[in-house]
């Protein structure tokens, strides 16, 4: 196993947990991505935890095409 595909499993680990955290609201709906809210501006924390996980998807997937060029 080389290091391109253990910062993509580690990468892969963590964005999931974050997109998991990400969740609005306490109903389903919430949770299947119509929350109904009209107030799309994240702050704090929530802006925090969104920045990341766009982070961790490039870190994804830059590791795995590499992983396949080299």
């Amino acid at each position: 196993m080389s290091v391109l595909h253990i910062v993509a499993l580690v990468a892969m680990i963590l964005m999931t947990f974050l997109i998991l955290v990400q969740t609005r609201g306490a109903d389903l709906g919430a949770g299947l991505g119509s929350s109904g809210e009209i107030n799309t501006e994240r702050r704090g924390t929530d802006k925090t935890i969104y920045q990341l996980t766009i982070i961790l998807a490039v870190i994804f997937n830059l590791s795995l095409v590499f992983s396949v060029l080299f």
